[in-house]
């Protein structure tokens, strides 16, 4: 998101709700992002990805909505990942097919769909076999560069858990490639520090990373906690005065409940 979506008048609940569910879906996909899966360390057998169930709290201006994010596997053996919203009359909700090869996330697609007052829709497609994405973007096919770390924005989250879970030790620059919209993404993420994060579930440790962006008003922090797979426990994400939260707020993994030590 950049300043040039900003509403020029801020007065109803619905334009609120509106503007409220645009930066909570930018902020929870295009926050946790990867390093080169070639680079991850494997000696020994592969951490798989555990299915979960993570509830968010966003917030931002005194406005809040919740989250679902969940992660699934197919019967093909793929992975599907969901997430979504809704407040008041506007919503969304998001799909991220893929499959895992060691410690690489396979994408095969991705597809956006806003209800109500964003009643917009976005897919990508990585067919297997060829050097292009398809992309769709406000009505719009566009022909998308492909390369062995292009990822959608969703599954570029769980590219980053597999990471951690086979090599705990963070990298200092973590780069990747995001296919969204018209464009490639090229994003790049530090790490910051280990931190104990207080949440609704009681203190966690947590790893700090920090995106980098372009623009000296965008700033990005995120926390993810080891002992919960490395699940994200918090994001914040500024855009001048205006800052988004996200919180979990519960989560489930393999079905168990995660809880503070």
């Amino acid at each position: 998101m950049t300043s040039q979506f900003l509403p020029r008048a801020l007065r109803t609940h619905r334009t609120w709700a509106n503007w409220l569910l645009l930066l909570a879906v930018t902020a929870l996909a295009g926050l946790a992002l990867p390093g080169n899966p070639a680079t991850a360390a494997t000696p020994h057998k592969v951490i798989e990805l555990r299915p979960y169930t993570a509830q968010y709290k966003t917030t931002t201006r005194g406005m809040e909505l919740d989250l679902t994010r969940k992660l699934k596997t197919g019967a093909d053996g793929s992975y599907i990942l969901t997430n979504g919203g809704k407040i008041m009359v506007v919503g969304f909700h998001e799909v991220s097919v893929f499959k895992v090869e060691g410690t690489r996330i396979m994408p095969k697609s991705y597809v956006y769909q806003g209800s109500g007052l964003i009643n917009r829709r976005r897919e990508v497609h990585f067919t297997p076999g060829t050097d292009t994405i398809r992309s769709l973007y406000k009505d719009q096919w566009y022909d998308l560069p492909k390369t062995d770390k292009t990822l959608d924005r969703m599954s570029q989250h769980e590219q980053l858990r597999l990471l951690l879970l086979n090599d705990p030790t963070p990298g200092k620059n973590i780069s990747i490639q995001v296919a969204d919209g018209k464009r490639v993404k090229d994003y790049l993420v530090v790490f910051v520090a280990e931190e104990t994060m207080e949440t609704p579930l009681g203190p966690v440790q947590t790893l700090h990373f920090k995106r980098l962006h372009d623009d000296p008003d965008r700033k990005t922090d995120m926390w993810l906690a080891p002992a919960w797979d490395y699940l994200m426990v918090k994001s914040i994400h500024n855009e001048g005065d205006n800052p988004v939260e996200i919180m979990l707020i519960s989560a489930s993994i393999d079905g168990v409940p995660v809880q503070a030590k």
